[in-house]
């Protein structure tokens, strides 16, 4: 009795995590997953840390939660991890406004975006 296990969204060796709401742009925010694509975690790790970026400290988060995932959920060995996957797209626009000279009015747009990271634990013949 009871409900049947949900089957898994990615593969046998992959484990994934997300992070919402981030408040900034997915413009600025593919710049940052693009550092990470395709790198081993702890080249990943080190790269996020020390980003000049403001938005590089809540990718790393999400990092960290993707890996703690294989880890703990998947089984998976964290030193044979690499980032395969990075990905951002758009959240919610907070529309606000400035008044402007006669009688205008200047949009102010707040987008906020979301990324995927997606941990895949290499071969050992790779």
């Amino acid at each position: 009795m009871g409900k049947e296990k949900n089957p898994r969204r990615v593969a046998e060796n992959e484990a994934f995590a997300k992070a919402k709401m981030l408040r900034t742009s997915p413009q600025k925010l593919n710049l940052v997953a693009g550092l990470i694509r395709g790198k081993k975690v702890e080249k990943a790790i080190a790269d996020l840390t020390f980003s000049k970026k403001r938005i590089a400290q809540d990718v790393l988060k999400c990092l960290q939660s993707a890996i703690a995932n294989a880890e703990n959920n998947h089984g998976l060995d964290v030193d044979a991890l690499v980032v395969a996957e990075a990905y951002c797209g758009k959240n919610l626009v907070m529309k606000r406004g400035r008044p402007r000279a006669r009688g205008r009015f200047g949009k102010i747009m707040k987008p906020f975006s979301e990324i995927t990271i997606k941990v895949r634990q290499q071969g050992e013949t790779a």
